[in-house]
This record gives C-alpha cells, structure tokens and sequence, in this order.
C-alpha cells in the first residue's frame, strides 16, 4: 500500500478540501433552492472556523465538540441576522449580506486579543481526518436528500417559483427562509471547522468576498434541482484548478472560459443538464 501512503501525503489537503468544499456548496443550495441570493456563507464559514479553533487551543474541549460549537454560532448569528435581512430579495439581499461579510471580516482583523489580527491563527491541531469529514459529507447529503423531497423541500421550490403564491396557500413563507438560512449558515461554519483542523492556520482574508462568490459559483455551477448539484459543485470548483495546473499563466483563462461555457449551454447548473442527458439516453 505504498503508492496509497504517497497519494495520500500528495493529495490529502486536497481531498479534505473537496469535502468541506462540498458542504459549503450544500449551505449554499440551501439558500438557492429557495430563492435567497446571499454570500454571507463565506462569513458564516468564518465564524466556525474561528470558534473551532480558538476552542481547540485554548478550551481543552474535544475536538468533536468544538466542531459542533463552530456550527451552533453561525447558525445562532443567522437566526439573529435573518428576520430583518430576509425582508429583502435579489440583489438588496446579496448587498446586505456582503455588507455582514465585510464587518465580520474587519472584526476578525480587528480582534487580534482573540483572533490575531491579519497574521491569523496558527498551530491550530490537526484534528480533521478523512473519516471525520466524509461520515459528515454523507449525513449532510443524505439528510438534505430526505429533506428535499419531503414537504419542506417542496414549499422550499414553490417559494423559488413564485413566493407571492405560496404565501396566499397559507404557507409560512419568512419560517421557510430562515430555516434555510439558518441551516445554511450551521453548514458553512461546520465547513470551516474542519478547514481550520486539516489547514494548521486561518485569515481573516480567507472568509472574505471572493471566498463567498467561489461558494455562490459552487451552487450556480451545480444547479439547485437537487443536493447532487451542490455535490458538482463543489467538486468542479476544487478540482478544475488542480487538474488545469500543467498550464501555467493560462489556468485562470481556461478555468474561466469552462466556467462561462457551463453557464451559457446549462444555465440551470450542470444536475439540471445531466437530468436532461439521462431523459435523452431514455427515450432513445
């Protein structure tokens, strides 16, 4: 098993970082799958990392449990944050979540008592294993799966399609997005937990803007039809860089056009397009 010891002290940061990429693009689904346009996960992703980790070297709390506060605090910041946010829709939403992004980003900066400043955190426990992160990968995918088609899930796609028709049903429309935002948000911080243990040291500037777009792009590239599409995305966008690293200066042209060229030919996300393929394949 000599060559698995070499992949395995190769690629282990990058098979970790699929995983946790995976569930960030889940916490984003959420949001998608009902209709919400916000990029506050990247600060959501943020706060668990920071948790977790100060938890970690400071507390002497398992790691287990410090994983768990690092997804409780994000959520219980979302649950505050959601009732005036949600009041608004499309891009004021976006705004105003960037808008949180940016002041918990300037805090971490800020804080450097308890966070450390721009020089960040550093020595934090290799705690996160591969097998940590794929038994929570599969319980996140197979519990949003089982959530998609059950009620919630369905009141969660009739309230993308038209909420104005969905509240007259009788339906608690401000519930449903709050749950979905609030779960979102206990995702990304449980993403950054993990982050945070395989990656020995974190920054403020990790969990900033161009953070929370990757994230967005993870769930607009896989699509909002069904978890699975979160799962593409998040995959793609962790890997395409790696598997286009031969080209050199040219990565990010090609990185970019790939991209472009999945948007324009599937712009409902790539699940959306191979649902599509298969019902061909079908009748064929």
């Amino acid at each position: 098993m000599e060559w698995l010891e070499t992949f395995w002290a190769t690629y282990s940061t990058l098979v970790l970082s699929i995983g946790t990429n995976v569930l960030l693009a889940l916490s984003i689904y959420l949001t998608l799958a009902c209709g919400l346009l916000t990029v506050a996960n990247a600060a959501f992703m943020g706060i668990g990392a920071y948790t977790a980790a100060l938890l970690s070297l400071h507390s002497g709390l398992p790691f287990y449990l410090s994983l768990m506060l690092g997804a409780l605090l994000p959520a219980a910041v979302a649950l505050l944050l959601g009732p005036p946010t949600l009041r608004l829709s499309g891009v004021y939403l976006a705004m105003a979540t960037l808008a949180f992004g940016e002041i918990v980003r300037i805090f971490l900066l800020n804080a450097e008592n308890l966070t450390g400043g721009a020089l960040g955190l550093n020595g934090i426990p290799q705690h996160s294993q591969w097998f940590d992160v794929l038994v929570l990968v599969v319980a996140a995918i197979y519990l949003l799966l089982r959530c998609a088609g059950s009620r919630i899930g369905r009141t969660m796609v009739a309230i993308c399609q038209d909420e104005v028709a969905t509240e007259l049903m009788g339906l608690n429309v401000r519930a449903y997005k709050l749950f979905a935002f609030v779960l979102g948000a206990g995702l990304a911080g449980l993403a950054g937990g993990l982050n945070a243990h395989f990656t020995f040291f974190i920054s403020p500037n990790e969990y900033g803007f161009d953070r929370g777009v990757e994230i967005l792009a993870m769930g607009v590239l896989g699509g909002t039809g069904s978890p699975w599409g979160a799962v593409i995305g998040g995959v793609l966008i962790t890997l395409l860089p790696e598997l286009l690293r031969g080209l050199g200066n040219y990565r990010p042209l090609i990185n970019g056009v790939i991209l472009i060229v999945i948007i324009l030919y599937s712009p409902k996300g790539i699940w959306d397009l191979t649902r599509y393929l298969r019902r061909g394949g079908a009748a064929s």
